[in-house]
């Protein structure tokens, strides 16, 4: 058979999870390249699994990935697998994953769990568009610029957190966002201890300070987007405009405008030198 690169998804956490298939691919392959070989030890000795694995991480990625793919081109099929649930998503892959589809190799999905697929279908929130963002910056001053940055973002958003940061997200969240935002905390996903949570971000917070167990496991945080924009015309544009024009020089009225009309930025200013030729005309 044709080399190729298996991409396999492994349980978050109960192992009845692992699909038929990916044993199958699991067990025939020639190697397994797991982000933590001690950690994927464990997984495949429970389903008596001997295939040799190799590490592959953020740090040798580069130059274990290259040699990889050289493997699967010799005709070799070779398995990815992260620690839990689905590769790439938040764990390391995409360059080995490049490399192969730059070399025109064979890129195969095994598909099953994803802690993010999973917490946005048990969230109640809206999930016909989403926006996943991964882990938020661990220091609060780069977390709270990132959450303006999104606070615009109308589709839900899934994060994830660690159990040491959880607390100090979700402060940081009410403080940009407001405490009444609907959202849902999952935690401990598929394992013993799983709790679903649907709340207000202040609601999740004080739940959080006051149930020390809620402060314990690996977290997916989900929260619904922010109100829609009515549509703004031009017309309606130029008249805040107008009022802005007298207050502000042209930059920094178009820039507030932005702020209160769907209208980008570049356009508001043209439309501003339209309004101030006309008034010098």
């Amino acid at each position: 058979m044709k080399g190729c690169l298996y991409i396999v998804a492994t349980p978050i956490g109960n192992l009845a999870d692992l699909s038929q298939r990916a044993l199958e691919v699991l067990r025939s392959v020639a190697l397994v390249a797991a982000e933590d070989t001690r950690h994927s030890a464990r997984l495949l000795q429970a389903y008596g699994i001997t295939t040799p694995m190799l590490a592959l991480h953020e740090h040798n990625e580069a130059q274990r990935g290259a040699l990889l793919c050289e493997r699967i081109e010799s005709g070799e099929r070779i398995a990815l697998i992260s620690d839990a649930g689905t590769p790439l998503i938040s764990d390391p892959g995409y360059t080995l994953v490049r490399e192969a589809h730059r070399r025109a190799l064979a890129v195969v999905p095994v598909p099953g769990a994803c802690a993010a697929v999973a917490a946005l279908s048990a969230a109640g929130l809206p999930s016909d568009r989403f926006c996943f963002e991964g882990f938020l910056p661990a220091k609060s001053p780069a977390r709270r610029q990132r959450l303006g940055e999104l606070a615009a973002e109308t589709r839900t958003l899934i994060f994830y957190e660690a159990p040491h940061r959880i607390e100090e997200c979700l402060a940081d969240l009410v403080a940009v966002w407001g405490e009444a935002r609907p959202a849902t905390l999952a935690r401990e996903l598929t394992k013993t201890f799983e709790t679903i949570i649907q709340d207000s971000l202040g609601g999740l917070l004080q739940r959080v300070r006051t149930d020390p167990d809620q402060r314990k496991g690996e977290f997916v945080l989900v929260v619904q987007g922010g109100a829609e924009r009515p549509v703004t015309s031009e017309e309606a544009a130029m008249d805040t405009l107008r009022v802005l024009l007298d207050y502000l020089p042209l930059k920094e009225a178009a820039s507030a405008a932005a702020r209160l009309t769907d209208l980008r930025k570049n356009r508001l200013y043209e439309l501003g030198l339209q309004l101030q030729n006309r008034a010098e005309a």
